[in-house]
């Protein structure tokens, strides 16, 4: 099978990678003196991100809320992780974890984060993985009902944690990344910007997300940063283990057969890493990337090394997501796919009403 746009010397990277070993366990350090901002990593896909993006050798800074503010967030079948201790991890294994407890939902919260780590590591950062998310509670307690029969709070506590902060840290990293002409802004979504999951809310909101993604792109590239969204699969969070997983398993639905096949949460972080170590990302700068696409072209594997994702929400969409993502990346000039590049942003900055 042909791998597009993959570059045959990350590959061989990644490869190595899975072979290697290291004090620490490690492995080849392929991010090491890089700086990482992934943000919601107290648990759940954002850890799984910060714990490989460490592995990798970069440093890593995680953000989440105070145990206070999370439990009163999640149901109390999860006890909120502690942030420092997913920073040791993180240290355990090569990188440099810090912690940073930060409510999202604060505009000069978020603002200072981004102060810290410029002032911290001389105005370095090569990666931002948008993740932090607040609603896990709420679109749970809300799915199967109407959104009209729904609080109308549900709007704001999907998309402000969300949507808007992603948006937000995006303006506070490009700062740091355009001048130095590298990054990667990676924006975790889900395919709930496809087809109907959980809720009218959440399904505008992942979408949004997606364009979010695509169209910073258009207004990157030219400084070589790149702005992806990630879709995993269905992934075996410690939420969905406590709950959707827990128990004999004698009663079967479609839900649990679903989510006992699912991803681990550092499936997600294995795809940043091969992005983020890709010379040629920018040539998916403004895609939709799913994991179980992006684990077939890097080869990457869980760590029994031979199983892959396989999202059972995107088969039969690939042919879409391939289309969607012609309208809505970039388009590089004939004969020089990454040196000069024409977007629909060209057309419209010299233009003022």
């Amino acid at each position: 099978m042909k791998l597009l746009g993959t570059s045959k010397a990350v590959l061989a990277m990644l490869k190595a990678r899975s072979s290697v070993s290291s004090v620490g366990g490690g492995g080849l350090r392929m991010l090491t003196g890089q700086v990482a901002l992934v943000t919601g990593a107290s648990r759940g896909i954002g850890k799984g991100i910060a714990l490989q993006l460490g592995k990798a050798g970069a440093t890593v800074y995680i953000t989440g809320r105070t145990p206070q503010q999370q439990e009163k967030a999640l149901t109390r079948l999860l006890r909120p992780p502690s942030l420092d201790e997913t920073a040791s991890e993180i240290t355990a294994r090569g990188g440099k974890g810090i912690a940073v407890y930060c409510d999202h939902s604060d505009e000069k919260n978020v603002k200072e984060l981004f102060r810290r780590i410029a002032k911290e590591q001389k105005e370095q950062l090569d990666i931002l993985v948008n993740n932090a998310y607040a609603a896990v509670t709420a679109i749970t307690r809300s799915a199967g009902s109407k959104f009209y029969n729904t609080e109308l709070s549900i709007w704001d506590t999907v998309n402000s944690v969300g949507l808007r902060n992603h948006y937000i840290c995006s303006v506070f990293a490009s700062k740091l990344m355009v001048p130095r002409k590298r990054g990667l802004i990676v924006t975790v979504s889900s395919s709930g910007g496809l087809h109907y999951l959980f809720g009218t809310a959440y399904g505008v909101g992942k979408a949004a997300c997606d364009r979010l993604a695509a169209d910073m792109a258009h207004e990157l590239i030219e400084d070589n940063v790149a702005s992806v969204s990630l879709w995993p699969g269905p992934v075996a969070t410690e939420l969905v283990k406590k709950t959707v997983l827990a128990g004999s398993g004698n009663r079967k639905n479609t839900l649990r057969e679903i989510y006992e096949t699912a991803e681990t949460t550092e499936m997600a972080g294995k795809c940043v890493v091969a992005l983020a170590s890709d010379p040629n990302r920018l040539a998916k700068t403004g895609h939709i990337l799913t994991t179980t696409a992006l684990a077939r072209e890097y080869h990457l594997h869980e760590d029994d090394g031979k199983t892959q994702p396989n999202d059972p929400f995107c088969a039969g969409h690939e042919d879409f997501l391939r289309q969607m993502n012609e309208v809505r990346a970039p388009k590089h000039k004939k004969g020089h796919p990454l040196a000069h590049v024409q977007t629909r942003y060209e057309a419209f900055r010299n233009y003022h009403l």
